[in-house]
């Protein structure tokens, strides 16, 4: 895929953060769960129940330090749900460290609504994040990958996946207009965005689909 057509049928892009989420954000960078882990000088021994294995729920790195980052749950990738949707021979552990290493973005405002109204989080808020791809993509074209799909999901359906489901920019397939043959759902960066307030046009406090407040 062309970079100036990914841009212009993407021309911004969210992520949706913990409520309170944005000061740090702003001032250590944008992190993967294992950048977070790195971070935090978390040791190896005690790594796997953060990085390797199902989040069930939110879990709060270094409780009770003022360093702290608390890392958002996996509820819709339970280990026997993604047991039947793995292909190529990937394990659940694998696909855990794999998502892991990667800080998620939705292409397309609808898929943010989407995740802001599902049960679980239709009740919280959140600090949401909005992009401009026409200078985020460009700095970091190397480190991203596309994807036509919820990777992170397997509700209703688990739907088959593997790693193939991450696509370099260059190598994501187009029809010969150059328009993706499949909607990109997540734009995908390798471990960490460390200067994303750079690039962040606004950032809205979100309960559910109500914008409660413009906080930066």
């Amino acid at each position: 895929m062309d970079l100036e057509k990914l841009i212009a049928l993407y021309p911004r892009i969210y992520h949706m953060a913990e409520r309170g989420a944005w000061d740090s954000i702003r001032t250590r960078g944008l992190m993967s769960t294992t950048a977070v882990l790195d971070h935090l000088a978390v040791a190896d021994g005690e790594r796997a129940r953060y990085e390797s294995e199902h989040r069930g729920q939110k879990m709060d790195v270094k409780s009770g330090d003022p360093s702290s980052i608390v890392l958002r749950d996996q509820k819709p990738m339970p280990e026997g749900r993604l047991i039947t949707a793995l292909t190529g021979g990937t394990t659940p552990r694998q696909w855990y460290e794999l998502i892991n290493g990667k800080v998620f973005f939705w292409a397309e405002e609808q898929r943010l609504h989407g995740l802001l109204g599902a049960r679980d989080y239709r009740k919280l808020e959140h600090d949401v994040l909005t992009l401009d791809s026409s200078t985020f993509i460009p700095a970091y074209a190397e480190a991203i990958w596309l994807c036509h799909m919820n990777s992170g999901n397997t509700w209703p359906m688990p739907h088959r996946r593997g790693t193939e489901i991450f696509c370099k920019i260059v190598d994501y397939p187009v029809t010969r207009t150059g328009k993706p043959k499949k909607k990109v759902v997540e734009l995908v960066v390798d471990y960490a965005v460390p200067n994303i307030a750079d690039y962040v046009l606004e950032v809205r406090r979100m309960k559910g689909n109500e914008v409660l407040d413009v906080i930066g």
